[in-house]
């Protein structure tokens, strides 16, 4: 399944793009422009075909272990839609929305 994790540009997104190293094979990092209201930078995208999407605020360079647990759990979630968000570490204190899927 692919997934799509969108960073902005910029060198606080860049240190967080660099400390994630090589992903999943299935996951697609993109880099563009992402607002909005009263986020936190760095803020990251997670979506994917027919899945539900994530946004997420706030995000340090030393969050990448957390990234790729939240990354697990998405894909290991039906729909996308992570029901117990414990396994993501602080992630799940930087979720600023979640949409459901279709």
């Amino acid at each position: 399944m692919p997934v799509t994790l969108t960073l902005p540009p910029g060198v606080k997104a860049d240190a967080l793009a660099l400390a994630l190293g090589t992903l999943d094979p299935t996951v697609t990092l993109r880099r563009t422009a992402l607002q909005a209201r009263n986020a936190r930078p760095v803020l990251m995208a997670v979506q994917s075909p027919g899945r539900g999407s994530y946004l997420f605020h706030d995000l340090r360079p030393e969050d990448a272990g957390d990234v790729a647990a939240t990354i697990r759990a998405y894909l290991a979630a039906p729909d996308g839609w992570i029901s117990d968000a414990r396994p993501c570490g602080r992630l799940r204190y930087c979720l600023k929305l979640r949409i459901p899927a279709g």
